[in-house]
């Protein structure tokens, strides 16, 4: 894992894809440590995490964040990029999330939307990327 990532520009159009709301505990691993977060929201691009009081993660780090969804261990795992830090909140763009971590995020994102066209419109515009 290297130390930073490409951070997106003014000119970057943001939130392609729908986001859920999804409060659930997770853990960041980085470079200088682990955290206990929670998850505020999730996309197949990404999540918004809210971190704890005086945590030190720089803006660019690159990261694994880790989701349990289940007592039985299934989760949603992604390498990921901080993109930006606010009022104790960062965003994460996901770089590279494994074929069950997808399967999961998958179902979740379907479940939540409620049309299955919106989720073939996210992954065919991910697909692109």
């Amino acid at each position: 894992m290297t130390a930073a990532c490409k951070l997106p520009t003014d000119t970057d159009e943001r939130r392609h894809y729908a986001r859920i709301a999804f409060h659930c505990p997770a853990q960041l691993v980085f470079s200088a440590g682990r955290l206990d977060v929670v998850v505020l929201d999730i996309s197949i691009k990404g999540a918004l995490i809210r971190l704890p009081a005086n945590a030190a993660l720089p803006n660019g780090a690159l990261c694994q964040l880790h989701v349990e969804l289940d007592a039985v261990g299934e989760q949603i795992s992604m390498e990921a990029c901080v993109t930006h830090l606010k009022d104790g909140n960062a965003g994460l763009r996901c770089q590279v999330i494994d074929l069950d971590s997808i399967t999961h995020l998958r179902r979740l994102v379907e479940l939540n939307l409620g049309d299955p066209q919106l989720l073939e419109r996210e992954l065919s515009a991910l697909v692109a990327e």
